[in-house]
């Protein structure tokens, strides 16, 4: 059956908050023209040193059609067809302060909602959709933090102006401390082929290892601190975040008694002349979690769902990944990932899953004279833990999954491929493709193919 959808009368909020993106930079574009006064020029160097402004805005619409599903629960993928859109536009706002350093506030508008919710699926199909959704915009500030950036020697690199980046230069062997509210993922478990939901990839864990399951509230983030320390062809990070008040919420515990320490440490080489890089991340959670055979041992004992809230002691849950990107040739890159998170526990931030396994490519348009296009295709295997598959099969809900039951688990897997074309300097029209075999690990529903648009503009 066709989805016989069309985008909702909020296309035109992204549209109107789309052209005053494109005027400002249409704006910025005059300014620089060789018409502009020498001492105007002047003066707006002296401002783009000290002071930065940039913005984004994204419209997300996906949707799919009907799905075997002999039963649903709670947290399912709706069976029926649908389509659901999001709308993000960002402000990066920033100045110079002191020597080396930044503050940066990201103040943004969000409005939609993901397909079913936001649930149904361990590998949900957009990162663009947050755990909260509401059908009119609204205004929150998403990041506001301090950056300090210390030279220690070593060869002068140029850095672009960009989103929470000033244009100019700095040293190959330096220290970085990030200090604030601002996400995991900044700064750690990045690569440059998979990990941007308005650039690249879409679903959840491709842009992310799905066993990663870092500090954030419900919109992705978190306050504390990541200090990174860059020295030769290593550079190593540690962090510490405060979780959720309580698992999957949208208050952050602002008592430091649920919190999370993260490491990282990364390897930059050549393979036949062509960078990569290769990333070990691995975290601790100590917070208020559910052991989840004690939920479903509960569960057996009263005759009602398996509850994890009712049986939560402060406990640790540990996590680590590994994460490669790597250079083939000079449109061609590739990318894998592999996670393994303590699956005795509950997950309590970002998704349902205990091991994942990721691989793709990312090509850019330039051999067939598009060179700002780009081409994405990746798989990635999500996997829960027999305790998690006890736990939903009695009942159970997590993050984003729970049929009401399982009785015939199953790993979930997902192909993903994407098409970025780019129409104009600083706006993009992506089109995306998912397929996802046993959806929230369930053998009996699915498969679902979820098809996409995503148009991305900045400047």
């Amino acid at each position: 059956m066709a989805l016989g959808v069309v985008f909702s009368q909020r296309l035109g909020t992204a549209t109107f908050v789309a052209g005053l993106l494109l005027g400002a930079h249409q704006t910025a574009r005059a300014q620089n023209s060789p018409a502009t006064s020498e001492r105007g020029a002047d003066l707006l160097r002296i401002a783009e040193d000290r002071l930065a402004l940039h913005g984004q805005v994204t419209l997300v619409w996906q949707g799919h059609g009907r799905f075997r599903s002999p039963y649903q629960g709670p947290n399912s993928l709706a069976p029926s067809t649908q389509a659901r859109e999001t709308l993000d536009a960002t402000l990066y706002l920033g100045t110079r302060t002191w020597s080396g350093a930044e503050v940066w506030i990201n103040p943004e508008i969000d409005q939609g909602f993901g397909l079913s919710d936001t649930l149904g699926v361990a590998g949900f199909p957009s990162g663009e959709a947050y755990k909260v959704g509401r059908a009119y915009p609204y205004l929150r500030l998403q990041r506001a933090f301090v950056r300090q950036t210390i030279d220690l020697g070593g060869a002068r690199q140029t850095l672009d102006a960009g989103l929470n980046q000033f244009s100019g230069s700095r040293s190959a062997d330096r220290v970085v401390v990030t200090f604030g509210k601002f996400s995991v993922g900044d700064v750690f478990d990045t690569n440059a082929y998979a990990h941007d939901p308005r650039a690249d990839f879409l679903n959840w864990t491709i842009i992310d290892a799905g066993s990663f399951d870092y500090a954030a509230d419900a919109w992705g983030y978190s306050a504390g601190t990541a200090v990174e320390w860059y020295q030769g062809a290593w550079a190593a990070r540690l962090g510490a975040f405060v979780l959720s008040d309580v698992p999957n919420s949208t208050q952050l515990d602002t008592r430091f008694e649920q919190f999370q320490l993260v490491g990282e440490l990364e390897e930059r080489h050549t393979l036949g002349a062509r960078p990569g890089k290769l990333r070990l991340t691995g975290y601790l959670s100590r917070a208020r979690m559910a052991k989840l055979d004690d939920a479903s041992a509960l569960a057996v004992a009263t005759g009602q769902p398996a509850d994890a809230a009712l049986v939560r002691r402060y406990a640790g849950r540990p996590g680590a990944s590994v994460n490669l990107e790597q250079e083939v040739t000079g449109d061609l890159g590739v990318f894998a990932r592999a996670g393994w998170a303590d699956g005795r526990y509950e997950a309590y931030e970002f998704t349902d899953v205990d091991r994942s396994v990721s691989a793709g490519l990312s090509l850019s348009g330039a051999r067939f004279g598009r060179a700002g296009d780009r081409v994405g295709l990746a798989g990635v295997v999500n996997m829960p833990s027999a305790a998690r598959e006890r736990f939903l099969n009695a009942g159970g809900l997590g993050i984003l999954v729970g049929d009401g039951r399982l009785p015939h688990p199953g790993a979930e897997w997902i192909v993903e491929s994407y098409y970025d074309w780019a129409v104009r300097a600083g706006v993009h029209l992506a089109f995306d493709y998912q397929h996802v075999t046993h959806p929230a690990y369930n053998r009996d529903r699915g498969p679902v193919d979820v098809v996409g648009l995503r148009l991305h503009a900045e400047y």
